[in-house]
């Protein structure tokens, strides 16, 4: 992780606000704080923000509402990682952050060495996972089709056949890169969630299926008749349609 990546912290409590500000930058990481929505905007105009640490319980717009807003923007920032906070036990949130887009949430209270610990992992995640984990494409591939889809591997959002971009979130983009890289191949739940978290899922873990649910619905997928990404019942989920990166000889995930 560069000394230089720059966290936005997102709480209406001013004591909280300084604490992690003041933990983080001992850590060698770069901190503005925010109180709410009107500051986290004004913050993402002026600066390049690496990852944005969110609560969820703010008086005006929460942060679930400030989370779906920034996805959808289709902005400069519609793609920043996000960590939400949350009140210990509102699995809810939980739930609905996931679905709006956010990479990882922490339940309140915490210590400020577990949220480093974690703003660490999804910036990982969103940068890079070890190559011998095959979670991407290509490097050499710009460009991705596949079924009535193209995705845009540098600008990373996909286009529909009628030149529309459709923005990812950086979950959505790392779930999509692996399937790319994988094509044809059964994925089982606990190897999406190694390859695009780092982690092992839990047995009530339900994130990977929130978030094939969520990519499903930017590729217009019907989840109860998915032509793209289908449901391999009690094994994953499989992405059935032929990849082909122009200019390649043969397709990713070929040799696989």
């Amino acid at each position: 992780m560069n000394q230089q990546d720059h966290i936005l912290i997102v709480d209406d409590d001013r004591d909280i606000r300084g604490l992690l500000a003041d933990y983080l930058e001992k850590q060698g990481l770069r901190c503005t704080t925010a109180a709410d929505g009107r500051e986290m905007k004004a913050a993402l105009e002026q600066h390049r923000i690496d990852l944005i640490v969110l609560d969820v319980m703010m008086p005006g717009e929460d942060g679930l509402t400030l989370c779906r807003n920034l996805r959808a923007s289709g902005g400069a920032h519609a793609g920043t990682p996000i960590l939400m906070l949350t009140a210990r036990g509102e699995d809810m949130d939980r739930i609905v952050g996931l679905e709006m887009g956010a990479d990882d949430y922490l339940p309140k209270p915490f210590v400020p060495r577990e949220l480093y610990a974690r703003i660490r992992a999804v910036l990982r995640r969103t940068r890079a996972l070890p190559p011998n984990l095959e979670a991407t494409p290509p490097a050499s591939a710009r460009e991705l089709r596949f079924a009535h889809w193209r995705l845009d591997t540098i600008n990373r959002h996909l286009v529909d056949r009628e030149g529309t971009v459709v923005p990812l979130s950086g979950a959505e983009y790392r779930l999509l890169g692996v399937f790319l890289a994988h094509p044809q191949k059964v994925l089982s739940r606990d190897q999406l969630m190694e390859l695009t978290q780092g982690r092992e899922a839990d047995a009530f873990d339900r994130s990977i299926d929130l978030l094939v649910s969520r990519l499903r619905q930017r590729l217009g997928d019907n989840a109860r008749d998915s032509a793209i990404i289908k449901t391999v019942r009690n094994e994953g989920y499989v992405l059935a349609a032929e990849v082909t990166a122009p200019g390649r000889d043969a397709p990713p995930g070929a040799a696989a």
